[in-house]
């Protein structure tokens, strides 16, 4: 496991990703320039359907202001701002990646947040976290990193309040192996991609029981079909945290929807209560 771990780890090096993101950012003005998390959704939501997925989400998994919430992967820190600034509540995101943390931190700072998100570097499988701690966990194109699925779930199901939500945004295995490099995987090494009935299976059997299940895919082919469509926006965007070929891991990805080989599940379940 740890051989597995320190490979994703070096997929998401990113070095000097903070120093990056400052010369990105300087169109958007000075370094004393707030900027919202919305101006910051090109470069910082790191999965198919950027903000509407993030947005519909937590809307999916009742995502309130007085709830405490974990992000889990939580990369660069899109997803963990704009649900504070859009359901104001506390959120907390980890990722096994020290660079990401970094700049999640200094993109925090820029948008005025830092009293409501915070960031450490963690693994998902040892979250740094007493029981109980947490209403509601959010999972985003983060599993097909993980081998070890049952451990994944148990520690997200271990955090949780009795009666706590966990919602996923994940992609699949359909039919076919994947072509390689996608955006998660340079090669099939550190790819662990379940089925939707395997990865249900998995969920359920760390004690949680489905309150939302559906088949995100066609949505995410759509989404696909108008960005090819739509010439880029004028703004930084995920190459600038993933670097120069992310625009051949974008477009595999793409690929493997479009020919049915991979799938986007959106699901919410509940932790089983005491």
């Amino acid at each position: 496991m740890t051989d597995a771990l320190d490979e994703v780890r070096d997929h998401y090096r990113a070095t000097g990703l903070t120093d990056r993101l400052k010369t990105a950012l300087m169109g958007f003005g000075s370094e004393d320039q707030q900027l919202t998390p919305e101006q910051l959704g090109s470069l910082d939501q790191f999965h198919t359907r950027g903000l509407a997925a993030t947005a519909e989400l937590a809307e999916l998994a009742g995502i309130s202001a007085e709830m405490s919430v974990l992000d889990v992967g939580s990369g660069v820190g899109g997803p963990a701002r704009i649900l504070a600034a859009t359901c104001g509540c506390r959120v907390t995101g980890v990722d096994l990646s020290d660079p990401f943390v970094d700049a999640a931190r200094y993109l925090t700072a820029r948008t005025g947040q830092s009293e409501q998100v915070s960031f450490q570097t963690a693994s998902a499988l040892e979250l740094p976290f007493d029981d109980g701690r947490f209403d509601a966990v959010l999972l985003q194109h983060v599993a097909m990193n993980i081998s070890d699925r049952t451990r994944l779930y148990r520690e997200i199901h271990r955090v949780l309040k009795s009666g706590g939500r966990f919602a996923t945004y994940d992609v699949v295995l359909n039919s076919g192996d994947p072509h390689y490099p996608v955006p998660w995987a340079r090669t099939p090494a550190t790819s662990f991609l379940l089925t939707e009935a395997a990865t249900r299976e998995a969920i359920e059997a760390a004690g949680f029981h489905a309150l939302v299940w559906q088949d995100s895919t066609e949505a995410a082919r759509a989404w696909i079909t108008q960005m090819r469509a739509s010439p880029p926006p004028p703004s930084p965007n995920l190459g600038v945290v993933m670097g120069p070929d992310f625009a051949q891991l974008s477009a595999n990805l793409g690929r493997n929807l479009m020919e049915g080989r991979l799938g986007i599940l959106t699901a919410v379940f509940e932790a089983a209560r005491c």
